[in-house]
């Protein structure tokens, strides 16, 4: 009797797995349907279509969908969903150009950028991108665009990150998503690339970098190290790691600061006399964290800021925002650049070891510096450089372009270049 029992139960609980699981894919076939990219075709402030392809979009950080009742959990909000549970519902935003060669062949590059939090857009308007914000007194309009013929998406496709959570229109819907730092930050990425190669698995087979400058040269080296352990371990989706780059890179070495004073003095910016007063009362101390009055007076003679407003206005005005697909409410105010008000760990405490460690498993880096920066110095990043002790192959020259020089360069052995930009500044490209 129980054996006849137990056929129409075992029926019944295949039955009801089956509508479980079933009903499970729908739901997560759903929230992938319902994450879609946005395609931009046109922009503000630009006249005419793209003349390039444009992809935005938001990568959700949630780690997966555990069951039924999560998967009822998240609600959907614009076409995207929105995580009500315990998870943070961390979101990164990216901006994905499509190189103008031959984006099947040309390789697929991953762009961060520095400061605290500062957003991508940066790099995209005023460094490597196809468009550039005409410099013109703001009138109340919103700016203008021009199309920029040495983008390097000429060469490249360029998958642009806001990163951090916080940057730029990266965000979190639960206040602790913002407590990351670079550690965890770097790991978030990670995650970013496996979900953005999955649901782009086209580009799998081309060739894979990661460039950033500043402060976002902390983080390529760390991440480049994460990506290379789970290829050895073939961990998928088999990212295609080549290599990377790295423009007026931070380290978290006091190299970094301390070349500044040597430098300003050698280009003739500061006086002699300004220069023994500093080296007299600073005494190899960082100069922007001075612990003398003495140093902290003469450091502040020379230490000064200035910023861009611009795409401040472009990057807030509704018209950009619902063209770039941001999803509403996710971000009251687009900034350029946070200033500390938001919670941040530097726990990189050098990225040198990444830099040996990538080289020497035969990953070619490029490091470069525009020679007129004074906030990182190619002194110190020479200096580090130089104590990798690497064998040179390729001793130190000019470089050219359309057969005048750009700048110097010299190559190590384990494929590390280090080159100098003729008249770039903290982020080379831009100038």
């Amino acid at each position: 009797m129980e054996a006849q029992l137990s056929r129409p139960l075992m029926a019944l609980r295949l039955i009801f797995l089956l509508c479980f699981f079933s009903a499970l894919a729908r739901c997560c076939r759903f929230l992938a349907a319902e994450a879609a990219p946005t395609l931009v075709t046109r922009l503000p402030g630009l006249d005419g279509a793209l003349p390039f392809r444009l992809e935005t979009g938001h990568v959700f950080l949630v780690r997966h969908v555990r069951s039924w009742t999560h998967c009822k959990q998240l609600h959907f909000v614009h076409g995207r969903y929105v995580i009500v549970d315990e998870e943070k519902g961390s979101e990164l935003f990216y901006y994905f150009i499509e190189s103008e060669g031959d984006p099947r062949r040309d390789p697929v590059v991953l762009w961060l950028t520095g400061g605290d939090r500062c957003s991508v857009l940066r790099a995209l308007l005023f460094e490597i991108g196809p468009l550039k914000i005409i410099g013109e007194p703001y009138n109340g309009t919103i700016p203008r665009l021009r199309y920029h013929p040495y983008s390097w998406t000429k060469v490249a496709s360029i998958l642009f990150v806001d990163s951090p959570v916080g940057a730029g229109f990266s965000f979190s819907r639960n206040p602790t998503g913002y407590h990351v730092g670079e550690v965890s930050s770097s790991l978030q990425l990670k995650k970013f690339l496996t979900k953005w190669s999955t649901e782009h698995p086209y580009y799998i087979a081309n060739h894979f970098y990661i460039g950033g400058d500043s402060a976002g040269g902390k983080i390529v080296p760390f991440l480049a190290q994460k990506i290379s352990e789970d290829i050895e371990a073939r961990v998928r989706p088999l990212i295609n790691l080549k290599g990377y780059l790295v423009g007026n890179p931070g380290t978290g070495e006091s190299i970094d600061f301390e070349s500044r004073v040597p430098f300003l003095h050698g280009m003739g910016i500061i006086s002699d006399q300004l220069y023994e007063t500093i080296m007299e009362h600073c005494h190899g101390e960082v100069y922007t964290n001075p612990k003398t009055a003495l140093c902290a007076q003469a450091s502040d003679r020379f230490d000064r800021n200035y910023g861009t407003y611009l795409s401040y206005f472009w990057a807030n005005n509704n018209i950009t925002r619902d063209a770039l697909g941001i999803k509403k409410g996710s971000k009251d105010e687009w900034v350029r650049c946070h200033e500390g008000d938001l919670p941040y760990s530097f726990d990189i405490k050098s990225t040198i070891k990444y830099h040996r460690n990538m080289t020497l498993k035969g990953y070619p880096a490029l490091v470069y510096s525009g020679d007129h920066d004074s906030a990182v110095p190619f002194l110190g990043t020479q200096s580090w450089v130089r104590s990798l002790n690497f064998p040179i192959v390729d001793e130190w020259r000019a470089w050219h372009l359309d057969g005048q020089s750009a700048g110097f360069t010299i190559t190590y052995t384990n494929n590390l270049t280090f080159a100098t930009v003729k008249g770039g500044g903290h982020t080379a490209p831009e100038f």
